[in-house]
């Protein structure tokens, strides 16, 4: 695994592998890795590519200063849970190596950024195609490599390789799951032993909610999701939306022949997460 901090040699091994014939998988990640992640590496790897593994906790996604500030952050765990993943490339850039200067540009991601995540997080998304951008242009994938667990996020970057008229295939992986059910995320680190008891909650309402499809609008649906986890007093539900998985409007009915996502945001004490759920 060769790791690389600048976008110049990068962009040299890159195009050095694709005169060979090589087809490039990237797996853009902001480090603290997980199971997930490695998930979505293993998937490149199984599809035959040569991988890109980013590692960028990127500023401008963040609306929250102090949410930045505490991120997860730690190099050495991921470099040790990544030697054996077959690897080609770890791309590790610093923030003045990504923006050199501010990054103006905006992004018409409407309207699929203004809801959920986009309403709570406001410049959000924007923040996350800046990136997203910079890193498909430093790399030039081939396909490029997302969990399903950033649902909103996912659909906001197939939306963002069309914008920019790129051939680029995105492909979204399976939310890995602890074995009681709570989502693997980099945050979940942040969380205390209480809080951590308390997680698996959230996928237990999701899935009873699933289950209640049948005699139950989607609008009970969700006060029942609300209240069950605001019952929690350390829980407080910042959103739930069943929405369809391609504009993600809200579904107010079942008959509705689009495929039906319940996402959802939880504030537990200070950490915040998120999930969500196929209702088929």
């Amino acid at each position: 695994m060769k790791i690389i901090s600048r976008k110049a040699p990068l962009k040299a091994l890159v195009s050095n592998a694709k005169r060979e014939g090589a087809v490039i998988g990237l797996v853009p990640t902001m480090g603290a890795l997980h199971e997930g992640h490695l998930s979505l590496i293993r998937t490149a790897v199984s599809n035959g590519d040569q991988v890109v593994v980013s590692i960028f906790v990127n500023p401008t996604q963040f609306n929250d200063p102090e949410d930045l500030e505490r991120y997860p952050r730690n190099l050495e765990a991921d470099l040790e849970l990544l030697k054996d993943q077959q690897v080609d490339i770890l791309f590790t850039p610093s923030v003045e190596e990504m923006y050199p200067e501010k990054d103006e540009r905006t992004f018409d991601l409407s309207p699929l950024d203004s809801v959920m995540e986009g309403k709570f997080r406001p410049g959000h998304f924007n923040g996350v195609a800046q990136i997203v951008s910079k890193l498909f242009e430093a790399v030039e994938p081939t396909r490029a490599y997302f969990g399903q667990k950033d649902f909103q996020q996912l659909t906001i970057i197939r939306r963002l390789v069309k914008l920019m008229n790129q051939d680029i295939e995105i492909i979204g992986c399976p939310i890995i799951r602890e074995p009681d059910g709570l989502a693997m995320s980099s945050r979940n680190q942040l969380l205390s032993p209480a809080e951590r008891a308390a997680a698996p909650l959230i996928h237990q309402t999701l899935k009873r909610a699933t289950a209640m499809k049948v005699d139950h609008t989607p609008g009970e649906i969700r006060s029942f999701v609300i209240s069950r986890i605001n019952a929690h007093p350390m829980m407080e539900v910042e959103y739930f939306e069943i929405v369809d998985d391609q504009q993600l409007n809200t579904i107010y009915e079942w008959n509705s022949t689009l495929n039906k996502i319940g996402c959802i945001a939880v504030q537990l004490n200070e950490v915040r997460l998120i999930d969500n759920i196929y209702f088929h």
